[in-house]
């Protein structure tokens, strides 16, 4: 568990080198907004997080086991990360940010998928451009 980092992850490099790539210029890890999102979007007000599905409990994934041993530890755990999830929703969403959140597995299978990457790539940009959306999971 040392080895997790929480900044500068593979799947969080990856979406940043595919928007830097395409042209579009942001923020990483601004400390200025709540929650530090990984990737700001200053002008738009956009805030994207990139979600670990172990560590967020992505719902119906594989990644988002739970460990056998010291249950109660981890229940305790994953019960405040999701609490405090919400409440940096609700704060952004109050201060009139729009959220959008990748999850790990959908980042792991833009990786091995071109087609899939070029795919969410356009949902992503579709939400950038869509100011009556204020919150996506991808």
């Amino acid at each position: 568990m040392a080895r997790i980092r929480s900044k500068d992850t593979k799947p969080e490099l990856f979406i940043r080198s595919l928007l830097h790539n395409k042209g579009y210029r942001f923020r990483v890890n601004n400390k200025d907004i709540f929650g530090k999102p990984d990737i700001y979007f200053s002008i738009n007000q956009i805030a994207v997080f990139i979600h670990g599905c172990y560590w967020h409990r992505h719902m119906q994934c594989k990644y988002s086991y739970t460990p056998k041993s010291n249950v109660e530890f981890w229940q305790t755990k994953f019960s405040a990360n999701i609490l405090r999830d919400k409440a940096v929703k609700s704060h952004l969403q109050h201060e009139g940010i729009r959220i959008l959140i990748i999850w790990e597995c959908t980042i792991k299978k833009m990786m091995r998928h071109e087609e899939f990457a070029d795919s969410v790539f356009q949902e992503m940009i579709a939400f950038f451009n869509n100011t009556t959306i204020d919150y996506q999971e991808l």
